[in-house]
Parts: C-alpha cells; sequence; structure tokens
C-alpha cells in the first residue's frame, strides 16, 4: 500500500521545472548555448538549400522572365481605332421621331434607330443619344397662349423629351440593348438623374445613355443640351438626326434650286444664318471644337454610316484655312493625348 500510495503521488504532482540557466554548472551552460545558436542557423542552412534546389530546378525558367516594370507599352496594349469615332452622341429630334405624323412617335422610326445604333454598338462604339420633344410639345410656340409663360413652356417641353426617351429606351430593350435614360432633373421612378461619371460610366460598359429633359433650364432648347452632353462625356462629335439631307444654301421647301452643302464652317454657320442649329449650340460646339453631321434620319443605315464617320449629309466643323491655322495647336493636343 505504501508503494502504491507513492506511485499515485509521483503520478500526480506536477514535474518539477527545469533549473533556469544560471544555476545550470558552467559546461552544461556553454553546451546548451551552443545548441541555441546552432538551430537558427541550421534552418538558414536549410533554406538557403531549399532555394538553392529550387533554382537549379526552374532556373532556366526564372532566367528568360523580364524584371518587374510599371511601364507599359501602350502602342502594343492598345488596338488602333477600328473607325474614325469611338463615342458619339445623336441628336434626334422630336419632328423626326414622329414620322409622317400620323402619331406623336412612329414606332417604325424608332425601331430603326434602335436597330442601326444597336449594329454600331457591337463593334464597340459608344453612343449617347439626346431626344427632342417638338412632335408633342414645343415650348417656343405655346409660350404665351392662355396665359403661358415661356418658363413653364419650356418645362413642359423638357418632360416630352422625357415621354420620347421612355419610348426609346423602350425600343432599344426589346431588341436587347442595355439602355439608361438620365434625366436633368429628378425623375427617380422613371429614370436616373444626370451624374456626368455614371453616364461615362455606362458608356464604357456598353450602354447606350438617353439624355433628356434637355438642360433642365428654361430658354435653352434641345441643341443646346445635345453640345453641352457631347462635351461633358467628351463625345467627339453630335449627329443631328433630323427630316432634310444636310444643310442646304436656301430652304429647300420654297426654293427647288437650293444647293447641299457638304462641308459648312462655324463662321459661315452663324453668318448666313443657316438653319441648323440655335446659336448658342452652335457657339458651344466651336468653343469646344466639337464637329456637328447634320443628316437625314428617313434614309435606311444613315444613322450607322454617321456613327463609323462615312460621308453623310452635311459637316459642320473648321475650314481649310483655320485648320491649317490650328495645326500646330492640333498637333501638340494630339501629342499630350497619346502621351
Amino acid at each position: 500500500m505504501a508503494a502504491s500510495g507513492a506511485l499515485v503521488l509521483a503520478l500526480s504532482s506536477p514535474p518539477s521545472p527545469s533549473p533556469p540557466l544560471s544555476s545550470r554548472p558552467r559546461a552544461l551552460r556553454r553546451d546548451t548555448l551552443l545548441s541555441l545558436r546552432a538551430k537558427p542557423r541550421a534552418r538558414a542552412r536549410v533554406c538557403a538549400a531549399a532555394a538553392a534546389s529550387g533554382s537549379s530546378n526552374f532556373g532556366n525558367q526564372t532566367s528568360l522572365m523580364p524584371p518587374f516594370s510599371f511601364t507599359l507599352d501602350e502602342g502594343s496594349s492598345r488596338s488602333k481605332k477600328p473607325y474614325r469615332w469611338q463615342r458619339v452622341l445623336l441628336k434626334v429630334s422630336g419632328e423626326a421621331l414622329a414620322g409622317d405624323h400620323t402619331e406623336n412617335i412612329d414606332p417604325k422610326i424608332t425601331m430603326a434607330i434602335a436597330r442601326e445604333v444597336a449594329s454600331v454598338t457591337k463593334l464597340g462604339v459608344e453612343v449617347a443619344i439626346v431626344v427632342g420633344g417638338g412632335n408633342i410639345f414645343r415650348g417656343a410656340s405655346w409660350a404665351g397662349c392662355s396665359g403661358l409663360d415661356r418658363s413653364s413652356a419650356d418645362y413642359i417641353g423638357m418632360l416630352a423629351t422625357v415621354m420620347n426617351a421612355i419610348f426609346l429606351q423602350a425600343t432599344m430593350e426589346s431588341i436587347g440593348i442595355p439602355t439608361r435614360v438620365q434625366t436633368a432633373f429628378r425623375m427617380s421612378e422613371v429614370a436616373e438623374p444626370y451624374i456626368r461619371r455614371r453616364a461615362v460610366r455606362h458608356l464604357e460598359k456598353g450602354r447606350v445613355v438617353i439624355f433628356a429633359a434637355g438642360t433642365g433650364n428654361p430658354f435653352f432648347t434641345t441643341d443646346t443640351a445635345a453640345a453641352l452632353r457631347c462635351a461633358e462625356i467628351n463625345a467627339e462629335v453630335v449627329l443631328k438626326a433630323t427630316n432634310v439631307d444636310g444643310v442646304y444654301d436656301a430652304d429647300p421647301r420654297h426654293n427647288p434650286n437650293a444647293h447641299l452643302l457638304e462641308t459648312v464652317s462655324y463662321h459661315e454657320v452663324t453668318t448666313r444664318d443657316l438653319s441648323v442649329m440655335d446659336m448658342t449650340a452652335i457657339t458651344l460646339c466651336q468653343e469646344n471644337n466639337i464637329p456637328v453631321v447634320v443628316f437625314n434620319l428617313q434614309k435606311p443605315g444613315n444613322i450607322a454610316k454617321a456613327i463609323v464617320g462615312e460621308k453623310v449629309g452635311t459637316f459642320i466643323g473648321c475650314t481649310r484655312n483655320e485648320e491649317q491655322n490650328g495645326n500646330t495647336l492640333c498637333e501638340e493636343k494630339r501629342l499630350v493625348n497619346e502621351a
């Protein structure tokens, strides 16, 4: 019993701690310190051996790898532009949406627009659209009627552009084109508010953005809204789709001998008072060096041709002399953009 009790006591008692290093004999302390110093050296030798074996096994592969660098060859990484413009703004007037004017909106016109826009968005061209509202309500025409002031009439016209935008959006999405409508004033239940960065992000993702409600301010036309949005989203051209083939030197409805102009300068539009866009829109395009292409929406294929930069309608921009005078500045801008 005494032996068994001693055994139980020995098992239950905790092991005695090892004496501290300072209390050990001098020879034992020296051996312990040497062993502790040898362990990290051994680990270092093991790591060096592993690295040597890895480099021997994969030496041929690592020697072929280029050193890490942040430099990037822009010319090889970016593909060249296959078309004249990569981001365009299409201005569709309300009268063009009416078609033969049997109804306020002709579904055939909206479907033709949707199909031609779809054909170019699949090629990588970014398209934004500004719609007018003259087919439903034109504020400038109704101002003064029954006590309606110009500001109220223009706000009603802005609501008409929202109606056209929602109709055009529904038509585009019916054939699989992702579309977003952004309005100049908040109508959160039916459209997004206009936010420049969000609009640019939608375009970068391949979505068609339709801008409605003009600029959100009275006394400004949708042509001015098109020029303003074009400058804001960094689009390269304003494509104005109308019911005529382009810009004439006279009114073709009254003068059968009117001549179609293929190229017109900003200065000619303002001095000759050519009825293309209002003076505010033309001046804004001129100050920001934004070309304008006026073409007939009724002819099939014109939208796609205008978007990819083919010759159609009338081109409004700098004349040859103005291009030569600003050649140096344009070259400097090009070099800066490429850099």
